[in-house]
């Protein structure tokens, strides 16, 4: 059974997924929001998330049944040496996530 998706639900399933994936604390979910949100055919979406003020994203690709495909990726231009980075204001948990997906990202 399909769903009727709207672009607002999309962004929406994919942040919840990346929060509970992550285990950010609900008090620290607002570092994060959807920065794009694109069509990929009738079947699924791709979903930009970044954290405000820094390049970094997560891709996610939402399907129009509302699940979310676990093998997401990440981006940054931001170099493995450099992994702290513009990290100082965030919450811990915050901080540690990007500075580990920053290290990961540039031995993949």
């Amino acid at each position: 059974m399909t769903l009727d998706m709207t672009t607002a639900k999309v962004g929406q399933c994919a942040i919840e997924f990346l929060m509970n994936d992550f285990e950010i604390p609900s008090d620290d979910q607002e570092w994060f929001s959807v920065l794009s949100v694109r069509s990929v055919g009738e079947t699924w979406d791709v979903v930009e998330i970044g954290v405000e003020g820094l390049p970094d994203k997560w891709v996610v690709q939402v399907y129009d049944t509302g699940e979310c495909d676990p093998n997401y990726t990440f981006n940054s231009p931001v170099q493995a040496t450099e992994a702290d980075t513009g990290l100082e204001d965030l919450p811990a948990a915050i901080a540690q996530l990007l500075a580990t997906e920053r290290s990961s990202n540039a031995n993949s």
